[in-house]
C-alpha cells in the first residue's frame, strides 16, 4: 500500500512539475549580457526539484512532459524541443543521480555542480550538431548574421565555434548556477510538501 502511495504522489508530482515547466517555458528573459537569440528561463527547476525528491528518472520525466507540450506551439518543428529535452535531461539527470547517493546539504551542492557542468559541455554539442545545423540550414539564417548577434556583445567574436565557446557556453553555465541557486534555497521547503510530510 505505501508503495502504491508513493508510486501515485511521484506521478501526480510529475505531471504537476511537466506543467509548471512548460509554463515557466513560456516566461522566457532576455538578459543585455547575452545574445539577442539567447533567453533565460526556469523551466528546468521544477525538473530539479522532483529529481532530487524522487530520484533522477522523475527529473528527466519532468523534462519529456514540458517539452511534449511545447511542441504544440513549436516554432522550430520539433528540433528546439528534442536539445531542450536532451540539455535538461543531462541536467538534472546527472544531478539527481549523484543526489541519491549523498543526500546532505554538501551533496546537493555537489549534485548542482555536476549537473551544471554536464548541462554546459552537452550544449556544446547539442548546439553543433542540432541548433545551428537546424537555423543555418533549415531555417536559412545565415551564420553571420548569428555570429553579428554575439558581437554587439562580444566584439571578439567571429566565428560559430567562438559563438557556441565563448558566447552560448558561459550563459549555459550561468543559467545552471542560477536554477541551482533557486533550488538549493527552495529545496527544504518544499520537499516535506512532496513527500506528503506537514
Amino acid at each position: 500500500m505505501k508503495n502504491k502511495y508513493l508510486t501515485t504522489r511521484l506521478i501526480a508530482s510529475v505531471a504537476i512539475g511537466g506543467a509548471i515547466s512548460f509554463i515557466l517555458m513560456l516566461l522566457e528573459l532576455s538578459l543585455p549580457i547575452a545574445p539577442a537569440f539567447i533567453k533565460l528561463d526556469f523551466s528546468d527547476f521544477p525538473s530539479l526539484i522532483l529529481a532530487f525528491a524522487f530520484g533522477p528518472f522523475a527529473g528527466i520525466l519532468t523534462e519529456l512532459i514540458k517539452n511534449l507540450l511545447h511542441l504544440f506551439i513549436t516554432s522550430t518543428f520539433g528540433v528546439g524541443e528534442l536539445s531542450n529535452f536532451l540539455l535538461g535531461a543531462v541536467f538534472t539527470g546527472s544531478a539527481g543521480w549523484y543526489y541519491k547517493y549523498h543526500k546532505t546539504r554538501q551533496g546537493a551542492l555537489v549534485a548542482m555542480l555536476i549537473g551544471t557542468l554536464c548541462f554546459s559541455a552537452f550544449g556544446i554539442f547539442s548546439n553543433l550538431f542540432l541548433m545551428f545545423p537546424f537555423y543555418t540550414k533549415v531555417m536559412g539564417i545565415p551564420i553571420e548574421a548569428i555570429i553579428g548577434m554575439c558581437r554587439k556583445i562580444l566584439p571578439f567574436v567571429d566565428s560559430q565555434s567562438k559563438v557556441i565557446l565563448l558566447s552560448v557556453t558561459p550563459f549555459n553555465l550561468f543559467k545552471g548556477i542560477l536554477v541551482s541557486f533557486v533550488t538549493f534555497l527552495l529545496y527544504k521547503h518544499l520537499s516535506p510538501l512532496l513527500h506528503g510530510k506537514r
